[in-house]
């Protein structure tokens, strides 16, 4: 009786072992926080299938880390900009990637930086706003938790509205409930280009460049990503994917 339980317990151990890790090959599977509702860096298709320039990113990254001799893999876990970062330091993630620039507030290691960043105000094709002076008084969205918000907090005479899914904000502020937007210049110029809208090319906010957060400590996934990036924006990928998304 007792070696039948000894063989059932090595048995179950076994089954354990080889559902850990995600395959039998023993490589380390990355769980990455993504919020795919700024495009062009991350956004939701036809198909609802995800796309955009960090999508692209994500997978030049991980090529790189192989070809370097890091045996990863990824999955994207979709969630609320706004809880990215609890989820990173809280181990329900690894990494988060979804347009992140640098904020002392948030507490987590950042990598090197691979792309650069403003904050620009977006409003309806027809509104007379022409300079950042002109929100004065105005109702401006914001993305809750991005520093777009603390940006806007800062201003005078103006209300906040502040929202988790930039989408919501782009209905609100076409149909006219608030009177513009606060983005990334590249999420502003892509919204820009379906004739709806206008930007105003005023930053409101001059950021560090986009990065990527990871929980403080072990630091051996960061030294591999940051290595994986260096490689990354020399490459005529980058070039390429840069022009494909307009970013």
């Amino acid at each position: 009786m007792c070696k039948f339980w000894k063989m059932a317990v090595i048995f179950i151990m076994m089954i354990t072992f080889v559902g850990c890790g995600g395959s039998n090959s023993g490589s380390t599977t990355i769980l990455i926080g993504i919020s795919p509702d700024y495009p062009p860096f991350e956004s939701l298709n036809s198909n609802n299938d995800m796309e955009g320039f960090d999508i692209d990113m994500v997978k030049e990254l991980f090529a790189i880390m192989k070809k370097n001799g890091g045996d990863y893999d990824f999955e994207f876990r979709q969630m609320g900009f706004e809880t990215i970062v609890t989820a990173v330091n809280t181990g329900q993630v690894d990494l988060g990637i979804s347009g992140f620039t640098y904020d002392e507030k948030r507490d987590v290691a950042w990598s090197l930086p691979y792309n650069d960043s403003k904050q620009v105000a977006l409003v309806n094709a027809n509104s007379d706003i022409q300079t950042i002076n002109d929100l004065k008084g105005k109702s401006i969205g914001v993305q809750l938790g991005a520093t777009a918000e603390m940006a806007v907090q800062e201003m005078d005479g103006v209300t906040v509205r502040a929202v988790a899914d930039v989408k919501i904000l782009i209905e609100t502020l076409k149909a006219g409930g608030i009177d513009a937007v606060v983005l990334d210049q590249a999420v502003a110029r892509n919204y820009q280009e379906n004739g709806s809208f206008r930007m105003i090319d005023e930053a409101m906010l001059d950021e560090q460049n986009y990065i990527i957060a990871k929980k403080t400590g072990s630091e051996e996934l960061m030294k591999d990503i940051n290595a994986a990036i260096e490689q990354f924006i020399v490459s005529e990928k980058y070039s390429e994917l840069k022009e494909k998304w307009g970013v």
